[in-house]
C-alpha cells in the first residue's frame, strides 16, 4: 500500500482547513484550542537536520582532538630529541678549554693547573645551570637509596653512618642518577 504524500498546495489547504476546524470548534465551544502540531514529513525533516549538524560538529571534535593529540605527540618527541640542548651548549666552553690545554705547549706544571681549576669551575656551572647536584655523603646517615656500600668498617662512628666516600653521587632534580659508592660503619666487635 502506498502513502500518497501532499504537494506543498495540499499540505497548505489541509492545515488551512484544520486551522478553520478548530476556529469552529472553538467559537461553538465544544473543545479547548489544541497546540498546533508540525507534520510528521516536517518534524522527520528537523530531526534530520539536527542530526546532521551534530555528526558534523562531532567529527570536527574528532578531527580536532586528533590533532591536538598529533601536535602533543610531536612536542613530546621534540622535547626529548632537544632535552639536552642547554645542557650541551654549557659543555662547549669545557671541552674548548679542555682542548685548549692540550694544544699548548711547554706549559709550566703552575698554569695547567690553573687551567684544570677554572675547567672545573666551567663543569660546575654548566651543573648548576642543569640542575645536576653532587651527592657528597661523608659523616651522613647512610640512605641506601643514594648511596651504594661497598663495604662496612668497625669504626667509633655511629652504626650506618658514611664514613668514606669512595665516589660523589649525583642527583638531577633531586632524583638520583649516580648513587654515591660509600664505605660504611659497623659497630666494633668485643
Amino acid at each position: 500500500m502506498q502513502e500518497q504524500n501532499p504537494t506543498p498546495e495540499n499540505a497548505a489547504e489541509l492545515e488551512q482547513s484544520a486551522a478553520a476546524e478548530t476556529t469552529t470548534e472553538n467559537t461553538t465551544g465544544k473543545h479547548a484550542a489544541p497546540d498546533v502540531q508540525p507534520s510528521l514529513e516536517q518534524s522527520l525533516r528537523e530531526a534530520e537536520l539536527k542530526a546532521s549538524e551534530h555528526h558534523d560538529a562531532w567529527l570536527r571534535a574528532k578531527a580536532e582532538t586528533e590533532n591536538v593529540r598529533r601536535r602533543a605527540q610531536e612536542d613530546i618527541a621534540k622535547a626529548s630529541k632537544f632535552a639536552a640542548e642547554k645542557f650541551a651548549t654549557a659543555m662547549l666552553p669545557v671541552k674548548d678549554s679542555l682542548e685548549a690545554a692540550l694544544g699548548t705547549e711547554n706549559q709550566t706544571l703552575e698554569k695547567l693547573r690553573e687551567g684544570v681549576e677554572l675547567t672545573l669551575k666551567q663543569l660546575a656551572s654548566a651543573f648548576d645551570g642543569a640542575n645536576l647536584t653532587e651527592e657528597d655523603p661523608a659523616g651522613q646517615k647512610f640512605d641506601p637509596n643514594k648511596h651504594q656500600a661497598i663495604s662496612a668498617l668497625e669504626s667509633d662512628a655511629e652504626p650506618n653512618t658514611v664514613i668514606n666516600v669512595l665516589q660523589k653521587g649525583y642527583l638531577l632534580n633531586g632524583r638520583v642518577i649516580r648513587p654515591a659508592m660509600v664505605m660504611v660503619s659497623k659497630a666494633k666487635t668485643a
